[in-house]
């Protein structure tokens, strides 16, 4: 979500203000559910109620598009040691610029691709990769984003996470629908990115 105010004026004039910072929001449903996976999300919603917060991610992309499918990522570092999904932030060189490094050599990411930068377990930036790139035999790749990263949150040392990369969330208030209907149990709800210090 990115807040903008556009005003169309006299002479074929338009003007786009932005403000604020981007932020997420996702909706997410489940049906035909059994009567255990329902009591798990009753009890998910009692945590969500009391303060509870979710690392929300798109599940029909947790994982960058070459490598889609059902088994998580994997592979060896190209300077050795096993790859999981996450690397390290090398460098910034600005706001919508990152050099990563610890990947497998010859890892590709598409446009459209998720990146997740984590300063610490709750304080994470997620975005999509805007160009094509492809890790070097060094390991580094270098990757244009949007929306661009806060520099003054967001300084060395952050880990990077391709596998399920997600934002900090929380439950909407009143979004949770469970309705209770025997033998189709269905659930919904929607969340929106939080900020913690």
């Amino acid at each position: 979500m990115r807040i903008r105010d556009t005003s169309r004026m006299e002479g074929r004039r338009t003007e786009t203000a932005y403000s604020g910072t981007p932020y997420w929001i996702a909706s997410y449903s489940a049906s035909k559910l059994t009567t255990a996976e329902v009591a798990l999300f009753d009890a998910f919603n009692m945590d969500a109620n009391d303060g509870g917060v979710i690392a929300g991610y798109d599940a029909h992309r947790p994982r960058p598009i070459a490598y889609q499918g059902s088994n998580p990522l994997s592979g060896v570092k190209a300077g050795g040691g096993a790859f999981n999904g996450d690397a390290v932030l090398q460098s910034i060189t600005d706001g919508n610029t990152i050099v990563v490094s610890g990947l497998p050599a010859g890892f590709k990411l598409a446009r459209g691709d998720y990146v997740e930068v984590r300063k610490s377990t709750f304080v994470r930036s997620l975005h999509r990769i805007t160009q094509a790139a492809t890790a070097s035999g060094a390991s580094v790749a270098t990757l244009k984003i949007r929306f661009g990263l806060d520099l003054q949150v967001f300084t060395l040392p952050c880990t990077v996470h391709f596998e399920k990369p997600s934002c900090i969330m929380e439950m909407d208030a009143g979004s949770f629908s469970l309705p209770k209907t025997w033998p189709n149990y269905n659930v919904q709800f929607t969340a929106t990115e939080l900020f913690l210090p």
